[in-house]
């Protein structure tokens, strides 16, 4: 048997037997060495302005924790909190009259009407109220698992991003690639990631700003709701429509048709319109050119779909891991575009010689 040989089967014995050692950290080794990866340009970037490598790693884990982590938890208690609180009585009379509200809709909307009723002939509140419940125990027996998992990631993060130069040589020395197509592929992946992180990112934080500023003048808990628009915001087309036309609809019911057409009216106007449409791409590109060298555009259909694909198949920190494949895969292939452009020179470069 050659050596060769040997080492790789005792190489694939071994990884068998690390992945075993290593499978209740698995999860949060994969998202940390991602979240690394995607935030390797900033990383860069605090290392050029922070000389201390030791300050500049814990500058940019305190900055992920602040931006992601906190506000995730801060959602996951209140809604625990709010299930808790829920008036039961409240919802049965918000349901007397979404009834009452069906009723009086004229027979020129037939068609509407009738599919409304059938809607609320389905709806039991009691079981709605029920599940209600099993959403607020299942968040809370859940929330702890979660925060360990969040600690842990921040733990690998801050030593994958602490040991990140280190890390990348010897990883780029250990791939079966000539060290400029390591360096292509690794700064690809990066750089790809990056863009979709800080586009998330800035989306998010703007449009889930705008929103919990205006709507904590109406009385509604600001952060929650700025939040979770800021989730919404990731879905394409409808966007914030999720989050600002309940709010709405809910007024109308509480018999404040001026507030509903004020939160109507800003979150089209103000936020779909100047925010998204014209400061979004502002902060984007200035982020890109200063943190990241090589901009690249990812379509935001794609994004969405990897991260519906990965919190179905990865839980929630599938919301990570699906968009940080999707992008990888992409730095493949534009590394195999990259391969083929360089053989088809060649072969025509032979073929001129000829």
């Amino acid at each position: 048997m050659k050596p060769q040989y040997f080492l790789i089967g005792l190489t694939v014995v071994t990884i068998f037997f690390m992945l075993q050692l290593f499978d209740p950290f698995l999860k949060p080794i994969i998202v940390a060495l991602l979240l690394a990866v995607a935030t390797n340009s900033m990383n860069i970037y605090f290392k050029y302005h922070i000389p201390n490598q030791f300050f500049s790693a814990i500058l940019l884990t305190i900055l992920l924790t602040l931006i992601f982590f906190v506000p995730v938890l801060y959602c996951i208690f209140s809604f625990a909190s709010l299930i808790n609180k829920i008036d039961q009585k409240a919802l049965f009379d918000i349901f007397e009259v979404v009834k009452q509200w069906v009723d009086t809709i004229p027979d020129d909307f037939v068609f509407l009407k009738d599919q409304l009723l059938r809607v609320i002939d389905k709806v039991d509140i009691p079981e709605f109220i029920q599940n209600l419940f099993s959403i607020g125990a299942f968040l809370g027996k859940n929330s702890a698992k979660f925060i360990i998992d969040m600690v842990m990631i921040l733990i690998f993060f801050f030593f994958f991003t602490f040991y990140s130069t280190s890390l990348a040589h010897y990883f780029k020395e250990a791939l079966p690639l000539k060290m400029e197509d390591s360096n292509a592929l690794f700064y690809e992946s990066s750089n790809v990631m990056s863009v979709v992180l800080y586009s998330i990112l800035a989306t998010a934080i703007l449009e889930g700003f705008l929103f919990g500023i205006f709507i904590s003048f109406f009385g509604y808990d600001g952060i929650l709701l700025g939040v979770l628009y800021g989730f919404a915001s990731l879905v394409p087309v409808v966007g914030g429509m999720i989050m600002w036309l309940p709010v709405a609809i809910y007024e109308i019911f509480a018999g404040s048709s001026a507030n509903a057409v004020a939160i109507a009216i800003y979150s089209i106007v103000v936020i779909s319109v100047i925010a998204d449409t014209f400061i979004k791409p502002v902060i984007i590109k200035y982020i890109n050119h200063r943190i990241v060298k090589t901009p690249t555009k990812v379509n935001e259909l794609l994004i969405f779909f990897a991260i519906v694909a990965g919190l179905s198949t990865f839980g929630f920190w599938g919301m990570i891991i699906g968009p940080a494949m999707v992008t990888f895969f992409i730095s493949l292939l534009q590394l195999l575009k990259k391969f083929s452009d360089d053989f088809y020179s060649i072969e025509k470069s032979l073929e001129d010689r000829r």
